[in-house]
Formats: structure tokens, sequence, C-alpha cells
């Protein structure tokens, strides 16, 4: 997905939207810049919930397209979940975002190209669909041809630190297999996004 200039659009919409805009050199960067002598103007709840959705979006890193389906099917599908949470769900079930979660890539950007690439099994098999769900029981591993490459080899060291596997995911490091144990769970408390805004803003 193209998106362009990240560092104007963390500007509009917050540095933690891109991996790249939470680092020290784009906090100076910023902390270096006048202030800004527009009007600022208050935000309309429109206003409030288009950002949310584009905070979502972006953070996910999902074609506008692909976000309105997933959207969707979090409206139309039934269940126990709330809209919200079921949005929450399909983004976080996203065959890149696991392999971003479990610390393979430093960013979903790279997890995507990762992925796209065909690095990662499920179940044993290839795929290479970034958007592909995973689901309860799935087992994700590494290629075998994939393992060999200096990109993975040089992984399990700096995997040792990697901290906030969600606890959906059960993952051996030793065997680099991860298991979908659950389902995500969205605790407002715990996420910075505000996934009901982003309905609300569909529901309009």
């Amino acid at each position: 997905m193209k998106i362009g200039p990240r560092y104007k659009i963390a500007r509009r919409l917050g540095a933690d939207v891109f991996d790249k805009t939470q680092t020290q050199k784009y906090a100076l960067r910023e902390s270096q810049k006048s202030p800004s002598k527009k009007r600022m103007r208050s935000k309309t709840d429109y206003g409030i919930q288009f950002n949310e959705k584009q905070r979502v979006r972006f953070t996910y890193g999902v074609s506008e397209k692909q976000f309105s389906n997933y959207v969707n099917l979090s409206m139309e599908k039934p269940g126990g979940q709330s809209p919200a949470e079921m949005l929450f769900s399909l983004l976080e079930s996203r065959l890149d975002n696991v392999i971003y979660r479990l610390g393979y890539a430093g960013s979903r950007q790279m997890a995507r190209q990762m992925s796209n690439h065909g690095h990662f099994t499920v179940n044993g098999k290839r795929v290479n669909i970034p958007s592909y769900k995973v689901s309860l029981g799935d087992k994700i591993g590494i290629r075998e041809a994939s393992n060999k490459k200096v990109l993975f080899t040089t992984l399990a060291e700096k995997m040792k630190t990697v901290t906030g596997v969600p606890s959906w995911i059960k993952f051996d490091l030793a065997k680099k297999i991860a298991e979908i144990q659950g389902a995500p769970k969205l605790v407002a408390a715990d996420v910075k996004l505000n996934f009901p805004a982003v309905i609300e803003f569909y529901s309009r």
C-alpha cells in the first residue's frame, strides 16, 4: 500500500502511527520546528472520527478499500463481540501483524514484505498473503528454505529480547513456532487507538 510522506501524516495523526516516527530522531526534528502560526480550529465529531479511522488504517498499513471491507464485516458479523472488538480482532489476526507481534520484523511494513515473499508457513504450508487471517490452532513457522537466509539466521539472538508477544499467541523461540491459542481481545486501556470512534464514523 502506498502511504505517502510518513512524517507529514504523523504530524497530523500522531507520532505513534508509524514505527519510524516513534524515534528520538523524529522527536528531535519536530522539537526544532517553529510553532505554527496557523489558527487552530476546533475539530468536529466527524473530524475526530475521521482522524481516528486514519490512525487505525495507517497503523495496520491497509488500503482504504481493504479497511472498509474489514469495517463492513465487523458490523455485519453476528456474535458476542461488538463491531469495534471484531474490527480489532480482524486486524490483529492478519499474518503480517502476527509476524510483527512476534518480533520477526521491526515494523508492520517490513512484516508485510517478509510475508509477501513467502518466508512463513501456516500449518506447514507456505503462505505469501500478508492479509491471511490466522485462526485458533494455526501454527506459524519459518519456511525451511528461508531459515538458511541471513535475515533469519541473525534473528535468534535479537528475538530473545522481544517483549509484548500477545497472550493469545504461544511462541516457542527455540523451535521458532508460534501457535494461535485464542482470539485478540480489545482492551481500551492497552490500546492507543479508538476503535469505537472508527465504527461511529462508518455508521454515520
